[in-house]
């Protein structure tokens, strides 16, 4: 009886056995492909193209430079590893939806990844969504990111670049929208990325201060735990100031303890603190 339980529990340990190392096998493979096309452009740009093709064979309501011809002429013009990004999905199992926006006379505005020069290719899963906010932390090799808000239109069935401006982040990318300033209703364009490390979120806004085809004027604000940028109107120009919050920690709360005003100098092109004029900032 000893016997037979013996050759029993060693006949599953063995299937078991070769279930797992099956499982490690094709785990392995697939890690293996998956790198390969991570440093080989051509390879990345045969799959994008396949996808496109079967994107094209399902969509039947189609127009000129909709958001497929886009995807393709980035394929197609924009270095390699160039993509355009997706928005954050609310769900997890929501069909991922392009960061694109439209306007009247044939503009489309969207957001634009690029992958850092002699470095892997950069992958949507590792750039978009709250865990990807803290890519800066990752040793790993998973390529840098390099985004890009950039305003296309159409003409003649193709595009052409009106502007294109950086946006410096380089993870955690949620969603972007069209805002108006309350103070004088001017345009921005508010672009979300999540900050994990600060359980907060970051906003790059660029102001239309010269209308859409204008280069747009960049103005960060965030918020957090223990940190907060607002956006406000300081000294009455057309530009936006900000106030910058100080938060005081106690060990068993966190409060803001004071604020300070930034404002926008038009000839040093910098933010300069209203207390203390050699503190200043980009953006």
């Amino acid at each position: 009886m000893m016997k037979k339980l013996f050759f029993i529990t060693l006949f599953f340990g063995l299937i078991a056995s070769l279930s797992c190392d099956e499982k490690t096998s094709v785990k392995e493979k697939t890690g293996a492909e998956e790198k390969e096309i991570a440093y080989s452009p051509e390879k990345d740009a045969e799959i994008q193209r396949r996808n496109l093709e079967h994107q094209k064979s399902t969509i039947k309501n189609r127009y000129p430079c909709d958001t497929l011809a886009l995807k393709e002429y980035i394929l197609n013009t924009f270095p390699d590893g160039t993509y355009l990004v997706d928005f954050d999905k609310t769900v997890t199992y929501d069909i991922p939806q392009s960061a694109v926006i439209y306007f009247e006379n044939g503009f489309t505005l969207c957001v634009i990844a690029k992958s850092g020069d002699d470095e892997r290719l950069i992958e949507m899963k590792n750039v978009v969504g709250f865990d990807q906010s803290f890519i800066d932390l990752d040793s790993t090799e998973l390529g840098t990111p390099f985004f890009y808000l950039t305003l296309f239109r159409c003409s003649k069935n193709s595009f052409n670049i009106t502007w294109e401006t950086p946006i410096p982040s380089h993870g955690g990318f949620n969603d972007f929208s069209i805002k108006k300033w309350s103070y004088n209703n001017t345009e921005y364009i508010k672009v979300n990325f999540h900050y994990g490390r600060g359980i907060g979120h970051i906003d790059y806004n660029y102001f239309l201060i010269d209308g859409l085809t204008g280069e747009p004027h960049l103005l960060m604000t965030y918020e957090g735990i223990n940190f907060k940028r607002t956006i406000t109107n300081y000294n009455n120009d057309s530009f936006p100031d900000y106030y910058e919050f100080l938060y005081y920690d106690t060990g068993d709360r966190v409060y803001v303890k004071d604020s300070v005003a930034f404002i926008w100098d038009k000839k040093k092109n910098v933010y300069v603190n209203s207390r203390n004029s050699k503190q200043t900032r980009q953006y």
